[in-house]
């Protein structure tokens, strides 16, 4: 029994091989958040794939959000959250403590696991080098920042140096004002300045479904084009709405493979890209 289980570890290491040739030396960006980022177990998990996944050569860009974190630390100050068409609405000390948490708190948190896991990571946030410019989505949301610009330089540089960047998704502007960034759009076009092989959004569902209570409908692959008649007809809805959208940018910007996997699942970032069969939903053209 032991020598049949030594076989398929084996089988299973020569299956991956093709894709560790299609990826390696290539870029891979993870949007990771939802219950992926608060269960610990998850979490380590997940650090250990992305370890894995750089270790073999693969370029990995972890771009990670913390909404859950931010309003709990609202809440600790006695600041009120509130929200408007699902966007968090962020006055000048409300985006003080996006910035203290997500460039602090998380993204030290994260690159200390993953140094602990024998990878070599660095946090950047979108205020470093200009990374993420942006400008106020409307008055009336305040910091909330629409992307006006990516610059790539910094993810580049320590990509090179064999660092897996670890990035938070504040933005500025010329003056210096911090801004509150949706971290999907932030990832999408991430990924799209740097022409990522593939973008990997984590969320806290299957995939894309026919039927959401239904599991069995999930759909493995869906093209751009079929994407305005899903939303019309519901199957995609809700928030799942927003994160097809930044899917389909990502594919028009030009990234290689898109997908919406499941973060609950313990590696499936692996699963997903080292084997055929795949976890979630692929977004083609």
């Amino acid at each position: 029994m032991e020598k049949f289980s030594d076989i398929q570890r084996a089988e299973v290491l020569t299956q991956a091989l093709p894709y560790i040739q299609k990826y390696y030396n290539k870029i891979v960006v993870v949007k990771y958040g939802g219950n992926a980022m608060i269960n610990d177990e998850l979490k380590k998990a997940v650090m250990g794939d992305i370890v894995l996944l750089s270790l073999i050569g693969i370029k990995v860009v972890l771009v990670h959000g913390g909404g859950p974190e931010i309003t709990e630390m609202l809440n600790k100050i006695g600041k009120k959250s509130e929200f408007v068409d699902g966007l968090r609405v962020t006055d000048k000390e409300t985006a003080e403590i996006v910035q203290m948490v997500l460039a602090g708190k998380i993204s030290k948190s994260l690159v200390a696991l993953i140094d602990s896991m024998g990878g070599k990571a660095i946090g950047i946030s979108g205020m470093d080098d200009h990374l993420i410019e942006a400008k106020p989505v409307s008055e009336e949301l305040g910091y909330v920042g629409d992307i006006t610009k990516i610059n790539t330089e910094p993810i580049l540089d320590l990509l090179d140096k064999g660092y897996i960047p670890v990035v938070s998704t504040v933005g500025t502007d010329s003056e210096g004002n911090v801004y509150n960034i949706n971290a999907d759009t932030a990832a999408s076009r991430i990924a799209g300045s740097l022409k990522a092989q593939s973008f990997i959004l984590m969320t806290d569902t299957l995939g894309i479904m026919k039927d959401p209570k239904d599991e069995d409908t999930l759909m493995s692959e869906i093209r751009v084009s079929q994407v305005p008649k899903l939303i019309n007809m519901d199957v995609i809805s809700g928030g799942m709405i927003p994160k097809a959208e930044c899917c389909v940018e990502a594919i028009r910007l030009g990234v290689g493979r898109v997908f919406i996997i499941d973060g609950r699942k313990p590696h499936s970032l692996l699963i997903e890209i080292l084997t055929d069969s795949g976890v979630g939903t692929m977004f083609r053209f």
